[in-house]
């Protein structure tokens, strides 16, 4: 947004704060005594590593030329507890390029502090240890360690970002790998922009407002006068403004470290995102920037890197599609043809890209690329056939969720297929993965997506829409000298068949079975069923024997190595959701012939447990019949989302799942 003379501003921010009370830091660079070495423990996290006494930054805009630009500060102090805390002294700094425009780092000073015989000694970082990395063509890093590192030191850094582009108002963590003692953010907004607040996370902050003014002052063309050649001379136009100023503040925030069953530990620390929604130049006119989902997916589908190449003529893959399609007696049967030359052939290199790495033609030649250019092909091939598809637009569960009020591209990082086959029969497909038809990978199930059609229709990917079914069955007959003859028949849940599929590409079908064998001492008849079937799990069997020996108690688990051995919730609190990666339903059955010789002495007491009343059941089923123990066990749960309130309660239903699955049959030789 350039400046001229002639300014007039107003605008409003889309943003709302109550003013508080507020205490004030009184941490500052360099003030370090003696008595800051002192404490060793944190109560907030009496196992942490390192602590971070504070984390303050703040966002300004200053007058550059005749434009704004943004001006990024960021102070930290951080006490280092242990040798594994070390990693604590370790920082990059993102930094944004675009053409010969480029972020940048000033202002760089960083400082260990060590107690040494009662006095401070500071070591100072030499800018000899700062080292610049290119990540990509429009992202590089500044990375720097800070020196004299040991179990005890304080250490601390603050540096400045200049940056030219206005949307990039940087997001602030409250939380992250380290208990935080003090995090404060503080962002002042001239007038002239609009900006959405994205806000996340589960520890409460303190917040004011405050309205303030500040003159820019401009370097701005002088001019010519009518008639007059123009001139490169400028000058200074000092132009007032009304600031808002936003400072949040967060005490005590304890580490959140990712645990069992999380997508991405980014969805759910404490944080503020900012999105530019509109600039007001002078004049009064707003320019929106925060368009809408279907101004988004117009915008794409005419990217030559996106959807520019979907409706073309396309006549290079004619013949593949006309011979694949031909004879095909079913819309059906032709998808699931294309599908299954294009999941077949082609090669995924990257299964998170937002963008085509290259031209469809050139996908097509090649029979590689990326998720997008694997799938946008599909698209394209499915159209050639006369069929209806679209592309899908949705981030994966490690990339992020997609907020559905706002329409930011960039939160989206891969595309699979809607194919719609009438009667509102609905296929989506990814052939980007060895998937059946029909199916798409479980890190898709991330919530909010969208068609790219004319009307941007949201759709919704839930993980608790996906349902993982295994049955597993064990009989066990007695033979002769004792010897258990056993047949397992299992059917895994179809992602563990998923697995099991890569693992025998990778290493064969012996590979399944090579822990087994270490467990009996016979294993015979193997086999697997369905392995060139990917619509369908897989099928396993065996057939083992069990030598019990000859003592007078016979210890048997009835689950074999099927039990849940170990509770995947370990810690005690939980401060965000549990993300399952599907609901799931799991059976297992044995029947198990006695021994001749020997009688039950002891058998577990069946269990019967609901979870939540309808939400999930745990069965622990045993009696014995005639000469028989016949067992039954089945774990339920129909969500896959558990809020952290619910955690004691998920907890404690999988505590005791593990001990009562861990319990034996006793059999007792008779005398």
């Amino acid at each position: 947004m350039q400046f001229k003379r002639t300014v007039s501003v107003l605008t409003v921010c889309l943003f709302t704060l109550a003013s508080v009370a507020q205490e004030k830091n009184k941490i500052r660079y360099g003030k370090i005594s003696p008595e800051d070495f002192q404490k060793t423990r944190y109560e907030l996290d009496t196992g942490a590593h390192a602590v971070v006494l504070a984390d303050v930054g703040s966002t300004e805009f200053e007058a550059y030329q005749s434009d704004l630009r943004l001006v990024y500060t960021r102070y930290r102090r951080v006490k280092i507890l242990d040798k594994t805390g070390y990693e604590a002294a370790n920082e990059e700094i993102y930094l944004y390029v675009s053409g010969n425009d480029e972020e940048k780092v000033s202002n760089l000073k960083a400082v260990t502090y060590n107690l040494e015989d009662g006095k401070v000694v500071d070591t100072r970082m030499d800018s000899k240890g700062v080292f610049t990395e290119e990540l990509d063509k429009n992202h590089r890093t500044k990375k720097f360690t800070l020196p004299a590192v040991k179990e005890g030191s304080i250490i601390e850094y603050t540096y400045t970002v200049t940056s030219p582009f206005i949307f990039n108002l940087q997001p602030w963590a409250f939380q992250g790998e380290y208990p935080i003692l003090w995090s404060e953010y503080t962002a002042a907004i001239p007038e002239f922009y609009e900006y959405v607040f994205i806000s996340q996370g589960y520890h409460p902050l303190t917040g004011k407002k405050e309205e303030s003014q500040r003159t820019f002052p401009f370097r701005v063309s002088a001019g010519g006068g009518y008639g007059e050649p123009a001139t490169s001379r400028t000058e200074q136009a000092d132009v007032k403004a009304n600031i808002t100023i936003y400072n949040w503040v967060a005490k005590e925030v304890p580490a959140l470290k990712e645990e069992a069953f999380t997508t991405s530990i980014n969805n759910h620390i404490t944080k503020i995102d900012f999105q530019l929604a509109a600039i007001k130049p002078p004049g009064g006119i707003v320019k929106p920037v925060l368009g809408t989902w279907p101004k988004l997916v117009e915008d794409l589908m005419k990217e030559s890197s996106y959807g520019g190449g979907l409706d073309k003529n396309n006549g290079y893959m004619s013949d593949v599609v006309d011979g694949l399609t031909q004879g095909a007696g079913s819309d059906e049967e032709k998808a699931r043809k294309i599908y299954s030359y294009v999941r077949n052939n082609f090669t995924c290199n990257d299964h998170s890209s937002l963008y085509m790495d290259k031209s469809m033609k050139t996908v097509f030649t090649t029979k590689n690329g990326n998720v997008t250019d694997i799938n946008l092909l599909l698209v394209a091939m499915l159209r050639k056939a006369g069929l209806k598809a679209y592309p899908v637009l949705l981030s994966t569960r490690s990339h992020g969720v997609v907020n559905p009020l706002y329409p930011i591209v960039s939160r989206f990082n891969y595309t699979v297929v809607e194919l719609q086959l009438g009667d509102n029969l609905v296929a989506y497909l990814d052939a980007s993965y060895p998937l059946g038809f029909g199916k798409l990978h479980a890190s898709c199930y991330n919530g909010h997506a969208r068609i790219m059609d004319e009307e941007a229709t949201p759709t919704f990917f839930s993980a608790d829409s996906l349902r993982e079914q295994k049955i597993t069955s064990v009989i066990l007959a007695a033979g002769e000298n004792g010897v258990l003859k056993g047949t397992f028949q299992q059917r895994p849940s179809y992602f563990e068949s998923y697995n099991l599929r890569g693992l025998i590409h990778e290493k064969g079908k012996e590979e399944c079975f090579k822990d087994i064998a270490k467990t009996y001492s016979k294993l015979s008849n193997t086999a697997l069923l369905n392995t060139d079937s990917l619509d369908v799990p897989l099928g396993i069997s065996y057939e083992f024997e069990w030598q019990p020996g000859d003592e007078d108690m016979l210890y048997l688990n009835p689950m074999f190595g099927e039990a849940t051995k170990t509770n995947p919730f370990k810690s005690a609190t939980r401060f965000y959701p549990v993300e399952m990666p599907a609901t799931f339903d799991e059976v297992y059955t044995m029947n198990l012939e006695i021994p001749a010789g020997y009688e039950v002495e002891e058998l577990p007491k069946p269990a019967m447990v609901k979870f939540n009343d309808d939400e999930g059941l745990f069965q622990y089923l045993i009696a014995k019949n005639d000469n028989f123990i016949q067992f039954r066990s089945r774990i339920k749960l129909d969500k896959a989302l558990f809020m952290p309130e619910e955690y004691e309660t998920l907890r404690d239903f999988f505590d005791m799942i593990v001990k009562k699955q861990g319990e034996q049959i006793v059999l007792k030789k008779k005398k």
